[in-house]
């Protein structure tokens, strides 16, 4: 590992996003097995439709625990918009849309971030609040009107979070070089997190919380 790098995540943190993207994964994936019949042969590796379903409901109960740990954890961070400072960010799309001479500075995670915090959070809720009453709709009769309303409610979380799934792969990759390494190893180049989150930085130094990788490459 390289002299100087920045850490900004720690174990736990990676622990919470792997287990609730690899939960989000499978589920999409076991989901499409039941939903098409053209993707029914997803259902092989769990032995047929049946085992499809089986494995859907128990991954959902791993994607409900992970999804509980990382609004525990990032909430107050990542929840809860600050102003004046975001709305300057707002007003600048944060120099993804257009090119920015400077983007106004905010804390660990800027406003874009937050939005999709709160969406995995909002629509993950509902997902799971769902499939739940879906699993065991013969213990809760909720009658046909609103068992019917929860199907499509589901898929609605689905489709968001589906959607959402793609633009944060590319922001986290391609969009922003170097930003997975934050999820992989937890540590970045300062000039990644000068650019990124430079108002973070700011604070880390200010607070004396910033721990930087000070040994020589091996």
């Amino acid at each position: 590992m390289k002299k100087g790098l920045i850490l900004v995540t720690s174990g736990y943190e990676r622990f919470v996003h792997w287990l609730l993207a690899i939960s989000c994964l499978l589920l999409c994936y076991t989901g499409l097995g039941m939903m098409f019949e053209s993707l029914n042969f997803f259902g092989v590796i769990f032995g047929g439709l049946k085992g499809l379903k089986i494995a859907h409901n128990f991954i959902g109960l791993v994607f409900g625990v992970a999804l509980g740990l990382a609004i525990k954890m990032w909430w107050k961070e990542a929840g809860v918009f600050v102003f004046p400072e975001d709305f300057e960010w707002f007003k600048t799309a944060g120099g993804y849309l257009w090119h920015v001479d400077k983007v106004a500075e905010t804390g660990k995670y800027n406003p874009g971030q937050k939005m999709f915090f709160l969406t995995v959070a909002a629509f993950g809720l509902l997902m799971f609040v769902t499939g739940f009453f879906m699993w065991f709709q013969e213990s809760f009769p909720l009658g046909n009107d609103l068992l019917h309303w929860l199907y499509p409610l589901h898929a609605l979380g689905f489709v968001v979070i589906f959607a959402f799934f793609f633009v944060h792969l590319y922001l986290g990759t391609i969009g922003n070089p170097g930003t997975v390494q934050a999820m992989i190893s937890g540590w970045v180049t300062k000039a990644w997190i000068r650019k990124q989150h430079p108002g973070w930085l700011k604070e880390m130094e200010r607070e004396g919380t910033l721990i930087v990788y000070n040994k020589e490459e091996k």
